[in-house]
């Protein structure tokens, strides 16, 4: 995932303003009072989707190849988002000269709120949607409850992210690294 939009000034040679980052625009995180912009909660936002719309796909997908019921499938999917999501932080930060101890620390503290209130949106709009848990991939009940939970995830974790961004939380802790 292309983080180049979310530079501090320490990957630069120079320093980022104490207690905050002013990132080429966005407002500043924590300590000056400032909420973070929308524009970086979205990207936040959209960032932590992928990934675990990539692992909860992919979870679905081995789940009903290996017949397996709704619990184990769900259990598997929910896995690897989280795997997923937290990968695509990791990387980037390994990238950008972390050691991978510190990598796996950062992506904890940036996406795990943000992963977990999008799992728990996503499966409960899929569980609540009738039918949906018995869809099979090739269903179009199936795609269209999970991307419609993907969806309203993204509307419900994007302020959340915004908020905890403007307070130096969640992905912002990314932002010092890249």
């Amino acid at each position: 995932m292309d983080h180049s939009t979310h530079h501090t000034g320490t990957a630069h040679g120079h320093t980022a303003p104490e207690g905050g980052h002013d990132h080429h625009g966005h407002s500043a995180h924590g300590g000056h009072g400032k909420g973070a912009s929308w524009s970086t909660a979205v990207k936040a936002t959209l960032h932590c989707l992928t990934g675990c719309a990539v692992g909860e796909i992919l979870g679905m997908v081995i789940g009903t190849a290996l017949l397996w019921g709704n619990v184990p499938t769900m259990i598997l999917a929910i896995t690897l988002a989280f795997l997923f999501g937290y990968s695509f932080t990791l990387f980037a930060v390994v990238r950008a000269g972390l050691s991978f101890r510190a990598a796996v620390k950062v992506a904890l503290a940036a996406d795990t709120v943000s992963i977990a209130v999008m799992e728990l949106v996503d499966n409960a709009i899929i569980a609540l949607t009738p039918g949906a848990m018995d869809a099979h991939l090739s269903d179009g009940l199936f795609w269209s409850a999970l991307l419609g939970g993907f969806a309203v995830a993204f509307m419900i974790t994007t302020p959340i992210n915004k908020w905890m961004i403007g307070r130096g939380k969640g992905h912002a802790v990314v932002h010092a690294y890249h």
